[in-house]
């Protein structure tokens, strides 16, 4: 079979990239050549730049009732096209069928919620502030903005920052991940299908130089990245050095909360559903679980019991529950940390290495894997390994808990399970985390509130989603008038 190589969307039209360096983009489950994707060198990140700003000059006069009818039909499209974009997702990350299902019906939503733009674009008006003058704020959009996106959630996150950043005003080029290139692939055909002016949206393949291209050039004005926190934090000191402003969410490290009072038969579906979903590889993931005082046991029994209920396999198929990590790599890489917290002290009570799945032997398959009694300063406690790990911690009060909480690098989410509200109330308000979940294990917001994000997990100051977003996009000009009357034509 041929194997294609992908292009890159230039100006409204599909460019073959110049460079030689190509890397194979493969199937995680079966170790299928799907692809191969360019590493574009720095003069093809010129060329979009340059047709994205020539275009900018004319898109942020749209009047954005217009814009917006582009995100309409887009929003169409990607319905139209939603099994054909999970499927995609499903062969080139590992992800089952349904989760990815469920990652573009999220992106939908910040389409969705984008085409509001004329109202959420909205400012203040103050009228005789002084006598005759009146002072208002107007957005306007910040001109070019680059979306490097990551390879765990390749439909959905492009599309925290795309809807909104075109609908205000703004062009765009796309980074996806070099390892999960081709739904954006077929997003970007689907912009193209909806109408978008040639240099409103483009997209460039690439890899970490082609990255410092986008962060260095002085005709983009704003960045969006999602990825690991040590890229993050290069993004973010390159990007604002150059006097770009940045929004970057960096890793994770997810703790759950067990309280006794809580439902353990709901505690315990949602809990495996967070640690084990996607494999565990999303910024979401329960990595920890933290329990208090009698939650100790029921919680480990049941949960260890949940995780070997899970069916690992190829996504696709509708009786598998989980899929495959994202590459040989990422597998030796989970296994090695794995047995770094056994010799640390860990107790494996579920190993889920060594594992072989008929029919697609060559698969970066894993196992769920529970280790108990983790060392609250160990390797399983403080690392994003980003797999599906958990790791189990025993705290005798709430307060011992949120301790453990807090004292982590990260801060992107943190849930609690129990009935009582007063419990509810004070680990919402204590926990430094920028995601809450209560009796909720992945706390994901909607499109219309922003993905929040502390400390290490996040480096800027408006996230992607929602108003934030709307925020991040534009820049606020304020206009102060005055109109004597003796300047005024009489009649």
């Amino acid at each position: 079979m041929t194997v294609t190589t992908l292009a890159n969307y230039i100006n409204g039209a599909w460019r073959p990239s110049q460079s030689e360096q190509l890397l194979d983009v493969h199937n995680p489950a079966t170790a299928e050549v799907l692809a191969r994707v360019p590493l574009s060198p720095a003069e093809e990140v010129d060329q979009a730049a340059q047709a994205a700003a020539t275009a900018f000059e004319t898109w942020r006069r749209v009047p954005p009732v217009e814009r917006v009818q582009y995100l309409f039909r887009l929003k169409t499209l990607l319905e139209e096209h939603i099994d054909d974009l999970s499927r995609s997702i499903t062969n080139e990350n590992g992800k089952t069928f349904a989760e990815a299902r469920g990652e573009m019906r999220r992106a939908i939503e910040n389409v969705e919620v984008a085409c509001g733009i004329p109202t959420l674009m909205q400012s203040e008006f103050s009228e005789d502030i002084a006598s005759g003058i009146d002072e208002f704020v107007i957005r306007q959009p910040v001109g070019v903005a680059a979306i490097i996106a990551p390879f765990n959630f390749p439909g959905m996150i492009p599309f925290w920052f795309l809807p909104y950043a075109v609908a205000t005003g703004n062009t765009v080029i796309i980074k996806p991940s070099e390892r999960c290139p081709m739904t954006m692939h077929l997003a970007v055909e689907l912009m193209q299908q909806a109408g978008f002016p040639p240099g409103v949206v483009n997209l460039v393949n690439g890899g970490a130089d082609t990255v410092n291209a986008l962060l260095d050039h002085p005709l983009i004005s704003a960045v969006s990245f999602v990825g690991s926190t040590p890229v993050a934090r290069h993004i973010y000191a390159r990007a604002s050095a150059n006097g770009k402003r940045v929004q970057a969410q960096g890793g994770a490290k997810n703790p759950i909360v067990v309280l006794p009072d809580a439902d353990l038969e709901t505690t315990i579906r949602i809990a495996a559903d967070s640690a084990f979903g996607n494999a565990g590889q999303r910024c979401l993931a329960a990595s920890l679980a933290i329990t208090v005082g009698d939650a100790r046991g029921p919680f480990t029994e049941a949960i260890v019991a949940a995780a070997r209920q899970r069916v690992v396999g190829y996504g696709l198929d509708p009786d598998v529950t989980m899929g495959p990590v994202i590459s040989p790599q990422s597998k030796e890489r989970i296994e090695r940390l794995i047995e770094q917290g056994v010799q640390e002290g860990a107790r494996l009570l579920e190993d889920g290495r060594d594992i072989v799945v008929r029919g697609y032997e060559r698969g970066n398959f894993l196992r769920p894997t529970i280790l108990d009694n983790v060392p609250p300063g160990g390797i399983i406690a403080r690392t994003e390994i980003f797999g599906p790990v958990l790791g189990l911690l025993h705290a005798e009060t709430v307060d011992e808990a949120i301790a453990l909480v807090n004292s982590g690098e990260y801060g992107n989410m943190a849930c609690l399970f129990t009935s009582s509200g007063a419990a509810a109330r004070k680990f919402r308000y204590e926990a430094m985390a920028g995601n809450i979940g209560i009796n909720i294990g992945v706390a994901a917001p909607m499109a219309f509130f922003p993905f929040s994000g502390w400390k290490a997990s996040f480096f800027g100051t408006l996230h992607g989603q929602g108003r934030h977003a709307v925020e991040f996009f534009t820049q606020t000009k304020v206009v102060i008038e005055r109109w004597p009357k003796e300047w005024s034509r009489q009649f």
